[in-house]
């Protein structure tokens, strides 16, 4: 893993799946102690960076109780390994990059990117490589190291030493634009990296020289040998040497070479997947079994001769499952249909001014945030014996298949939104969750009811 000193593979035994343990080491713990909690502030906001295109930070602790002070960090496992691992294995059986999976893979990790520069402050990777994107069994790209260039730039000199850049190593020079490391480099430096990255995905491989350093005439030579226009166009806008001539992530993201009309098909299943909260966990299955087969689908007017149709039997259930776990799993984003999405970050990621920083009041321990997205909701309300009272059962099925079972003795005065901040506040439920539970529970409480809660 790029930047870090100790990776291992390992096995979250809570959960039952493989996972990445990475540590940090430092040698002068007095150093160490003295930025404990700015290292622990940084960690727990990346923590809240989600997005499926991007390696989930899980846990992280600090150990100072052996010779040299460590940070060890929990992140999600990417079983095919990185991309220039897979581009190598690719270039052995094969000429050329397929355009669709190219296109395919270009659009996820400006989906990531785009995600990133969107938070307050943008978070820049800074240290985008083959190396540091990774490739999932099911062909999901991951971008890892996000948290390399906010942990380097906000550490002092004294501790930052210990962490290994990318661009210090020849092989990896090339991917870093000119203005690397200047104070005013922004957003523009992930793209100069990101069309490198697309130039190497689209020729398979650049070839170094014999000290493993990568040329200008190498990369000329890569950039000349691609045929199709739009593409070279594409590749070669990200590379300009003026940062302030680099499209934006959102903006690459309209291009012609990937830009398209999403079929209905698309569009249906991320409705689908937004509101499958609302459904039984095998909705699919369900359908199915009381389905007529035989029943018209759809049907197509023709002006000469009989409609053309569509029967439900035409249609293969079994890949319409593994279509909607592809959608679900981030393979096939809508971001060229969004806006950018600003992500409600504390600004702690950004390194406050010195003079900025205040005398701390004592504040009352925060509650852990809850990460994991709802995938289904279940709710029941039972009249107590006394008939006084509502006693509410709420069923939640989270990403990770944990099922989370919560009762409540409702009161005269509690609303559906005050319900789902107080499960936000203590750490029961995702706050991007919060709106859809309280509709659903607005919903259920009209149901039961018959008047608004």
């Amino acid at each position: 893993m790029p930047g870090i000193q100790s990776t291992f593979l390992a096995m979250d035994t809570e959960e039952g799946v493989e996972v990445v343990w990475n540590e940090l080491h430092f040698g002068d713990r007095k150093a160490f102690a003295a930025h404990e909690e700015k290292i622990q502030t940084m960690f727990e906001q990346l923590a809240l960076v989600d997005h499926p295109n991007i390696v989930k930070l899980h846990k992280y602790w600090l150990d100072a109780s052996e010779a040299r002070a460590r940070v060890i960090f929990i992140t999600e496992y990417v079983s095919s390994g990185s991309l220039k691992q897979f581009l190598k294995k690719t270039k052995k059986n094969h000429k050329a990059m397929n355009a669709r999976a190219w296109k395919r893979w270009c659009t996820q990790i400006l989906s990531a990117l785009s995600f990133l520069h969107a938070c307050s402050p943008p978070i820049i990777h800074g240290n985008l490589t083959s190396d540091t994107i990774f490739i999932q069994h099911n062909g999901l790209i991951k971008i890892g190291s996000v948290w390399y260039r906010i942990f380097s730039n906000a550490l002092p000199d004294d501790l930052r030493s210990p962490i290994r850049a990318e661009r210090e190593e020849l092989r990896n020079l090339h991917f870093f634009p000119p203005e690397y490391g200047e104070v005013n480099d922004g957003t523009a430096v992930d793209i100069f990296s990101f069309g490198m990255c697309a130039l190497e995905m689209a020729v398979l491989e650049i070839q170094a020289n014999g000290d493993t350093r990568v040329t200008e005439e190498a990369i000329a030579r890569a950039r000349h040998s691609l045929t199709d226009p739009n593409m070279r166009e594409f590749i070669l806008s990200c590379l300009a040497r003026d940062p302030a001539r680099r499209p934006s992530a959102h903006n690459l993201l309209f291009h012609r070479v990937l830009f398209e009309v999403h079929s209905l098909k698309l569009l249906a299943a991320h409705c689908f997947i937004q509101h499958q909260y609302l459904m039984p966990e095998n909705v699919v299955e369900e359908k199915t079994k009381a389905m007529d087969l035989h029943a018209v689908l759809a049907e197509m007017p023709q002006p000469h001769g009989p409609p053309m149709q569509w029967r439900y039997s035409e249609v293969s259930f079994l890949e319409l499952d593994k279509f909607l776990e592809d959608v679900r799993n981030g393979i096939y984003p809508l971001m060229n249909f969004a806006a950018a999405r600003p992500l409600g970050l504390p600004r702690v990621l950004a390194p406050p001014p010195e003079e900025a920083q205040k005398a701390k009041t004592p504040t009352p321990e925060p509650f852990d945030s809850e990460t994991r997205k709802v995938v289904q909701m279940q709710c029941n309300l039972e009249r107590s014996e006394d008939k006084a009272r509502w006693h509410l059962t709420l069923l939640l099925v989270l990403e990770d298949r944990l099922h989370r079972q919560l009762t409540y003795d409702l009161l005269p005065t509690d609303s559906a939104q005050d319900l789902a901040a107080e499960l936000v506040h203590y750490g029961f439920l995702h706050e991007d969750d919060r709106m859809k539970l309280a509709a659903f529970l607005e919903t259920t409480f009209l149901k039961y009811r018959g008047t608004q809660a």
